[in-house]
């Protein structure tokens, strides 16, 4: 006899406490084996940014659709073509030049209050998607490589590693037995701190006035966070790391090395995600240098503000089409990653971007787009109104959907990107 079937959602209700139930078989739509084996291997999202953008002839198709005869660039990586869309005609509907950086993973226009360094924002793509899955793994999210794209729900930056050297050693190596005894005394000395902080701004909170009790809720917020990363970090101090057959980093590539540095950051996240260490990265790329590449004489700042010079051009497609080989290469490796019957790209939403869509002229339109694997159902060419763009919130709004995570809404989002 058939058993009836569970809504996700049912509670178990008791003296006014509602305890939500473990995920069960009765809550998978008959039929759906396919979907509860899926439930095994998690879904994942890699967020790429870029400072100096794409030269977008180069770069964007001229026909839309499946059909589409490659460009210059996308001729690089023809290998993945049926996995991956591009968009153009897509942007923030904000100008602010380079600074347009603080706001790509965020979808909001970045307030200058006194000078670049002091901005208030909202929070990013990547730290949305961490505050619902984060717990799950060691790290609730990777910010690396550099940039000003990660922002937390307070519209605080967070603060990206830049050294692969740390980042490697942060997942993979595990400290001798002084040093994890170390590590474990300073979590619980940071959850008595805390317990005493959060016992005082209680106190205090009585004390004081409506908007000073709004202020001390939100400092309140942030203690309750640190206590729950400080209970992670408390439970995975006592887990082993993962062995991974992997020769640790000894150089830290500076921007010269622009496809070294690249090569070596693209490792890490494979890495990364294999082992399931986290399940959200923002990796920042790019050099505003000249490049180590051959036949590159001039910085790649430089070569980006060209002015229409076939000269520059040409250097700049060098530097770009060296970028696209490295991310050929990625593909290459996410999808030879098996998990089950699937591919670490087919359940990894890897989106490629700059926040500039011409940056000789700073212009924050028409942003160069790339969305691969991730399980979505690429369309190849997804033209839209390079005059009139479609804001590019309504695909983060998509992407977080495809997470499994319930949205409707994002940054400045005014609907949603279903075509994907």
């Amino acid at each position: 006899m058939p058993f009836p079937r569970l809504n996700r959602r049912t509670f178990l209700r008791a003296s006014g406490v509602a305890i939500a139930l473990p995920f069960l078989d009765a809550m998978v739509p008959a039929g759906a084996a396919e979907a509860k084996k899926a439930m095994t291997q998690p879904p994942r999202m890699v967020l790429i940014g870029r400072p100096l953008g794409l030269y977008a002839p180069y770069f964007f198709p001229e026909k839309a659709g499946r059909d589409y005869e490659p460009s210059r660039y996308l001729k690089l990586l023809s290998a993945h073509r049926e996995q991956f869309t591009v968009f153009s005609g897509v942007s923030h509907h904000y100008a602010t030049g380079h600074f347009a950086e603080c706001g790509l993973l965020t979808g909001v226009h970045p307030e200058f209050i006194r000078s670049p360094s002091d901005i208030h924002n909202g929070v990013s793509l990547d730290q949305e998607i961490a505050s619902h899955i984060g717990g799950q793994t060691r790290f609730a999210s990777l910010v690396i490589g550099g940039g000003d794209v990660s922002w937390n729900s307070r519209g605080v930056r967070i603060p990206a590693e830049q050294r692969a050297t740390q980042v490697f050693r942060q997942l993979f190596v595990s400290g001798n037995a002084e040093e994890q005894t170390r590590e474990m005394q300073r979590i619980r000395d940071g959850e008595s701190i805390l317990d005493d902080v959060r016992g005082q701004i209680k106190t205090l909170t009585n004390s004081v006035g409506t908007t000073d009790r709004q202020r001390l809720d939100l400092y309140l917020t942030s203690v309750r966070e640190a206590e729950q990363r400080l209970q992670q970090d408390e439970h995975w101090g006592a887990t082993p790391k993962p062995h991974v057959d992997y020769k640790p980093p000894t150089n830290d590539y500076g921007g010269a090395w622009l496809l070294q540095r690249t090569r070596q950051w693209f490792d890490i996240v494979q890495l990364a995600l294999q082992t399931d260490s986290t399940r959200v990265i923002s990796l920042w790329l790019g050099s505003q240098e000249r490049p180590e590449i051959e036949g590159v004489k001039l910085a790649h700042h430089d070569a980006s503000h060209h002015g229409q010079d076939p000269a520059k051009l040409e250097q700049l497609a060098l530097i770009e089409e060296a970028e696209l080989k490295v991310l050929a290469e990625f593909l290459d490796k996410m999808k030879q990653s098996t998990e089950g019957d699937h591919t670490l790209l087919d359940r990894t939403a890897l989106f490629y971007a700059s926040n500039l869509g011409n940056s000789s002229s700073h212009d924050n339109n028409n942003l160069p787009i790339l969305l691969a694997g991730g399980g979505f159902k690429h369309q190849g060419h997804l033209a839209f109104d390079r005059t009139n763009n479609l804001l590019l919130s309504n695909l983060f709004v998509r992407m977080i959907q495809q997470m499994g995570i319930e949205a409707h809404s994002f940054g400045a989002s005014n609907g949603v990107l279903t075509e994907v």
